[in-house]
């Protein structure tokens, strides 16, 4: 399973965590509290937990392509509903795998 994360500092991580959730529950299983999230989409899974400090988000996906998928999907609604906070891109970390 491969791995991607990221991190946003913003006041504001619960509201987004919720407003993310609830938006895709709409389509795909969801499960969410105010600081915990899980987003079971056809092409990987995202997580995400909130704090008083941001919003941390760990993509999973069988493959490169569904990986970037992932991250894409989270990401676009992200922006989308963080215009206010002028989030224009989110910095994506893969650790290392191991050869």
């Amino acid at each position: 399973m491969l791995q991607a994360t990221t991190e946003w500092r913003t006041e504001h991580g619960g509201k987004y965590l919720v407003q993310l959730c609830k938006h895709f529950a709409h389509k795909i299983d969801v499960s969410y509290s105010e600081t915990h999230g899980e987003c079971r989409f056809a092409c990987g899974t995202a997580i995400l937990d909130a704090d008083d400090g941001g919003l941390r988000i760990l993509a999973t996906a069988t493959d490169e392509e569904q990986l970037t998928e992932t991250e894409s999907v989270i990401e676009r609604h992200l922006v989308r509903f963080a215009f206010r906070e002028n989030l224009e891109a989110l910095q994506w970390q893969r650790p290392e795998r191991a050869v």
